[in-house]
Formats: structure tokens, C-alpha cells, sequence
């Protein structure tokens, strides 16, 4: 990350670079973009956190986030979009945790599709956050290149900055999560599909497929599945009351009974 620039951004210019960034990785139709360059120019005046990061003077990384609540405690970063083969994303939430925490604040939070394992393992095992919340269809139906039309579940991570998991993540030194032997597969996938396990043990593992934005194009069916099993089985488990402890091997959720995460 040594040849990265990082930096807030405020002017026009180049917030219409950050707009043209995400219309490239999501694909989305005029009208459906993340974010419109109007409101990260509102969000910025205001004193909210817009900041990209550069390679040789290109844009490989952007992030819009807002101040949240608790007041003067936490910020929700709303979206990030970072090219892939320049580790532009992981630089630009260490820029953010830095930003945030020389203003006193203590928490972000940030929603991602739980069904996507690369969001996944970068979310809990490389930045140390945390699910607080499975949230069905957050935002609607959104047909762009990543959600393809699906339901838009999503989990709401929590990264509390100054704990052990974080401050560890933060020095690139991630804290290993425990699986006990006894661990259950309360989701595990066979010939693509989802298929449901027990949930009775105290540590369970919830599997999610390798690439569910490409069975979204292939198997449109099968895609439909897992989210509704996943809806059923992570979802469930964190209403009733269970922590999701870290993401296992780059494929399962680890999730705790009656355990603190």
C-alpha cells in the first residue's frame, strides 16, 4: 500500500471521478448509481468523510460515509467501491478508522450482502468487524452488475475501533478465530444448492456459495435459494440472539451461542 495516496476529497471534479468509479464497478443503470456526485458534495460541505485512494495518479478506490448514531460516538460508511489487484479498499478504511477516531468517535457501520464471501472475509477476518443485524431486502430490488436483481438483504457490520479484533486487523496482524471440533454445519452447500443443517450446537458454521454473483447469471434459482436459506438460517440465528465470531477458511461464518463476539 506504500504507492497509495489517500486523501479527502471536496472538489467537483472529483467527486464526478468518484461517481464515474462506481457507475464501473457496479454497473448500474443511469438513475440507479450508489450515490449521485450532488449528494457527496452535500455530505463533504457538511463535513462528512468522502475520501479516495490514488495509484499513479488514478482512482482506485473511493468511500462516502456520514456521521451516525449514537451522536459524537459512531459514522456509517454508506458506500465503498475499489478496484480489485490494488488493496485500495483495506487502505481506505485504515484512513477512515484513523479520521474517525482524531474526531472522537468510536464505531462505524456499514452494510454488505452477506452472500458474497469475498465481502465477507474482508469485512470479518481482514478489518475485525462484527454483524450486529441481518436486515431483508434493505434496499429493494436493485438490477446492477453485483445484485443482479436479487433481493437485497444485507448485514450490518460494526467495527468497533478500538477493540482487540480491530486494533490487531489495523497492523495487519488479524487475531485467528477459534473453531471448536464440535462445530455444526447449520448451512453447507451440495451440487450448488443450499442445504440446511442443525442448529443446536453452541458453535455453528454457516457456509455461503464461491461466487454467487456468477450463479446469479447461470442459476438463477439456485441463487434465489441461498438467500432465502441464508435469510432463514444467519438471519434467524442472529435474531434469536447468537454472534457471528469471524469468518472460517474464507467460506462459513462462525457463529456463537450465548458468546459475546
Amino acid at each position: 500500500m506504500s504507492d497509495l495516496t489517500i486523501r479527502e476529497l471536496h472538489e467537483l471534479d472529483e467527486l464526478q471521478s468518484v461517481f464515474a468509479l462506481f457507475g464501473e464497478i457496479w454497473g448500474a443503470a443511469p438513475g440507479s448509481e450508489p450515490i449521485t456526485v450532488e449528494l457527496m458534495r452535500a455530505l463533504s460541505h457538511a463535513g462528512n468523510y468522502i475520501a479516495g485512494a490514488y495509484r499513479q495518479g488514478r482512482l482506485v478506490a473511493a468511500t462516502a460515509a456520514f456521521f451516525g448514531s449514537p451522536v459524537g460516538e459512531s459514522m456509517h460508511s454508506h458506500v465503498t467501491g475499489a478496484l480489485p489487484g490494488h488493496a485500495g479498499g483495506f487502505a481506505l478504511k485504515l484512513h477512515q478508522r484513523e479520521w474517525a477516531l482524531a474526531r472522537g468517535l468510536t464505531r462505524i457501520t456499514w452494510t454488505y450482502d452477506p452472500l458474497i464471501r469475498r465481502n465477507a472475509y474482508f469485512n470479518l477476518a481482514k478489518l475485525g468487524g462484527r454483524p450486529a443485524e441481518y436486515l431483508q431486502t434493505f434496499y429493494g430490488t436493485m438490477d446492477d452488475a453485483i445484485n443482479g436483481g436479487d433481493d437485497t438483504d444485507r448485514v450490518l457490520v460494526a467495527w468497533d475501533l478500538n477493540d482487540p479484533h480491530v486494533v490487531a486487523a489495523a497492523r495487519s496482524t488479524p487475531i485467528p478465530v477459534p473453531v471448536p471440533a464440535d462445530a455444526r454445519h447449520a448451512l453447507y452447500e451440495r451440487d450448488s444448492l443450499p442445504v440446511l443443517g442443525r442448529t443446536d450446537g453452541d458453535t455453528l458454521l454457516v457456509d455461503v456459495p464461491a461466487d454467487i454473483e456468477a450463479l446469479r447469471r447461470t442459476d438463477p434459482g439456485a441463487a434465489k435459494a441461498w438467500r432465502l436459506a441464508l435469510r432463514e438460517v444467519l438471519g434467524g440465528l442472529l435474531a434469536d440472539g447468537a454472534h457471528v465470531t469471524g469468518f472460517h477458511n474464507k467460506t462459513s461464518y462462525v457463529v456463537a451461542r450465548g458468546t459475546s463476539a
